[in-house]
């Protein structure tokens, strides 16, 4: 396969072996021969397959089983559910198992349904219950302090079914955007709930404790509530519960809670499952798409994913054993986008719906057969005869396969893998194949990257490369404009035909984004991970109907995103990156006045006393001084270079509570405690100050100062541009797809 620049840098940050000294001793073909050897344990032809199979780039494993296959870790899957039960054994059980997986390269998704709510008693103690919320608090603190893997730190999704005496307070839990930032959240929804949302009736709140009900809410009110916070910050998703269990495979096994960090594994408690995902871009043919290959290609990724069970260590004994029961696999795709701009079919058209149907049912009717051969030659998942493909119940839409026949064999022969297809994030690994996220749309056609010394270089999708040199219309001039937004919708020099063709993410309306996710769930074991992607200027009642389609047409859970609505992504604007290299464009900080007014704060911290000053200037808050009585030497100096830096940021306009989130938590070996609060080091005893110089302007008991924002830094939120985060590690532009922030410049990415 050919391994672009891009995805050289990605390899070589998160998934190339290094020494002891930080040294690369892996390339492409190092680690496709570990990872290869490892999975096949010695059986020469199955070693050929999965080497052959990645080095083709028709598929790709996750990043886990490329990580850790052959290592000391050899935790191989991506996805974990783990259970919490109504006592603090288990909550604690759990954090410490999530903790372990999180640490072995795994998200773990988690129903916080079981826990009482606050302030019902508890006779153990003769107290009363905290509730789920401060839990989830705990849940996300522990993430924090977990590296995962080394390589990348930990997703969690938290469930909380819509009947639980909490839902309010748990929908808008993340009003704030900086709380909860290692969680996705979705509502668990019921059929009986949605009813009564369209009925416009009450439901019943039922305490999980007691299973007595503990109230009544209007469930049109309750589901306003959702939309308009997903209208806010795109949280929370909802899961359609009772949808998921009606496909769950092992009802006899158990009921599915829960899901993974983005939503497309629903599985049972203490279980785990492995993805993989094709890249459909490498099918076409020319003048159509190789069916023929696509049916080998899910053959041997099904083989290769099978062995993957086998090779894995799993962090916890209870989780090694629901996943071997079960053997549960996901394997799905990646690079849909470019095969339609190939295939030069538009994104959001009903010819691409019925083609994207027609694909998934091919993965998943071959998948499914080889999986019964599987099993004909290494047995059945050990749950099956409590499965539902026993039983004979599993249904499929009438589609091109023969799925009476297919159905009749697994009743007869068995099936190796309880579920078989899952529409996953591709995240890192569609950067190393070279092609778009999952079934997602590709998010922007050109997009810039900085290189060092402050250069910026444009990289454009090859397809729509290739169409604009066909047209001889290809030049540097026109790239930058792409780049400035993204998109082509507005660019009066490139004809209709290739607008039309050339689709991105926000040129598309969120009801052919749910389609589309709709048609490739009609054929998938598992679920979709997708993002609905809305422009700024969408409205509430917009975000309302892209739910209620979802429902309408099958989905399992829908997430959805308007361009611009969390405040940590309104860090700049499309257009004022630019391909250029000069030095002078750079970020600098303005000037200090003559004359400056502020505030002094005493702290008492581990150290001694320090005073803070903060003054501000005609823009804002412009610096910081900081003294502490009793040091000198090293550790004054240090905090002469936390004032500067912190001065520095804020005369460069970074916002303060972006400033504030660096230093507070910073811990040192003498914490202090200070009206109430803890001070944990002299950077966070800093924070803390900061923290106050905000709250007291927000109170207005300081509003003589100045906090305007200098207006030429302000977010246009009008419809012909989209507002853009920055990656934190290579300040280029992140995308939002796959429920996921994602750079493609790096591989950096978010969950």
């Amino acid at each position: 396969m050919h391994i672009t620049d891009n995805a050289l840098v990605v390899l070589k940050k998160r998934y190339f072996r290094k020494d002891d000294s930080g040294n690369l001793i892996e390339d492409w073909d190092a680690m496709l021969h570990r990872v290869s050897e490892n999975i096949s344990a010695g059986d020469q032809e199955l070693y050929k397959k999965c080497y052959a199979l990645m080095d083709s780039g028709y598929f790709l494993p996750n990043s886990p089983t490329l990580m850790n296959a052959g290592g000391d870790l050899q935790q191989l899957s991506a996805c974990f559910v783990l259970p919490i039960e109504d006592s603090m054994d288990s909550i604690f059980e759990t954090v410490k198992n999530a903790a372990l997986i999180h640490k072995s390269g795994g998200g773990t998704g988690f129903s916080f349904s079981r826990l009482r709510e606050a302030n019902s008693r508890v006779r153990s103690t003769n107290g009363v219950s905290s509730g789920p919320l401060s839990f989830l608090k705990v849940f996300n603190a522990a993430t924090d302090a977990v590296k995962q893997g080394g390589t990348r730190r930990g997703a969690n999704m938290a469930i909380l079914n819509v009947d639980h005496p909490q839902i309010l307070d748990f929908i808008v839990c993340k009003e704030d955007t900086k709380e909860l930032t290692n969680f996705n959240l979705s509502v668990g929804i019921t059929e009986a709930f949605m009813q009564a949302v369209m009925n416009d009736e009450d439901y019943d709140l039922v305490s999980p404790h007691t299973l007595q009900q503990a109230g009544k809410l209007n469930a049109r009110q309750v589901f306003d509530l959702i939309v308009d916070m997903a209208y806010k910050n795109g949280e929370p998703g909802i899961v359609f519960l009772d949808r998921i269990n009606q496909a769950n495979p092992t009802p006899a096994v158990g009921k599915i809670e829960s899901t993974n960090p983005c939503g497309e594994q629903p599985l049972l408690p203490n279980e785990a499952c492995n993805l993989g995902s094709i890249n459909l871009s490498l099918l076409f043919t020319g003048d159509g798409i190789d069916w023929l290959k696509l049916r080998e290609v899910v053959r041997d990724s099904v083989d290769f994913l099978d062995a993957v069970i086998e090779q894995s260590r799993f962090p916890l004994p209870q989780i090694d054993e629901m996943a071997r029961a079960n053997r549960k696999i996901g394997l799905g795709v990646m690079g849909w986008a470019d095969l339609l701009y190939q295939l030069k079919i538009p994104y959001a058209s009903s010819e691409a719906v019925s083609l994207a149907e027609k694909i998934m049912e091919a993965i998943d009717f071959e998948a499914k057969q080889r999986s019964m051969e599987l099993a004909v030659t290494k047995g059945s998942f050990p749950n099956f005869p409590e499965s539902i493909y026993a039983k004979n119940l599993v249904q499929r839409n009438p589609g091109d396969q023969d799925w009476d026949s297919l159905l009749t064999s697994i009743s007869q022969h068995g099936l190796r893998n309880a579920t078989l297809t899952t529409i996953a994030p591709t995240g890192t690994i569609s950067m190393i194949a070279d092609t778009s996220s999952g079934v997602e749309p590709q998010f922007s056609l050109a997009f810039v990257k900085n290189v060092m010394d402050g250069e910026k270089l444009i990289y454009v999708n090859k397809h729509f490369e290739a169409a604009l040199a066909e047209r001889n219309l290809l030049s540097d001039e026109l790239l930058q404009k792409v780049s400035q937004s993204g998109s082509i919708a507005h660019i009066d020099e490139i004809p209709q035909d290739i607008k039309d063709i050339f689709q991105t993410a926000h040129d598309i309306s969120p009801e052919w984004h749910i389609r589309m996710q709709a048609a490739f769930q009609t054929y998938t074991d598992n679920a979709v991970s997708k993002t609905i992607n809305f422009p700024n200027n969408a409205t509430v009642e917009d975000i309302r109907s892209a739910y209620e389609l979802a429902y309408q047409l099958g989905c399992k859970g829908v997430t959805v995103y308007r361009d611009g609505s969390r405040e940590n992504q309104v860090l700049s604007v499309g257009t004022s990156t630019t391909p250029t290299a000069n030095p002078e464009k750079r970020v600098a900080p303005r000037m200090r006045p003559e004359i400056t007014h502020g505030i002094t704060q005493r702290l008492e911290t581990g150290c001694g006393h320090m005073y803070v000053t903060i003054n501000t200037d005609e823009q804002g808050a412009c610096e910081v001084f900081v003294q502490m009585g009793k040091v000198g030497g090293c550790a004054s100096a240090q905090l002469e270079a936390i004032a500067r830096l912190s001065s520095l940021a804020l005369r460069s306009h970074i916002k303060i509570d972006a400033i504030i989130r660096q230093l507070k938590g910073i811990r040192c070996q003498s914490p202090m405690w200070h009206k109430g609060k803890m001070i944990t080091s002299c950077g966070d005893a800093v924070g803390q100050a900061l923290d106050n110089f905000l709250n007291l302007h927000k109170s207005g008991e300081i509003s003589s100062l100045n906090f305007q924002i200098d207006p030429s830094l302000a977010v246009d939120n009008s419809s012909s541009r989209r507002t853009s985060a920055l990656c934190p590690d290579c300040s280029s532009t992140i995308e939002h797809v796959e429920g996921c922030l994602k750079c493609p410049s790096c591989g950096w990415s978010k969950c």
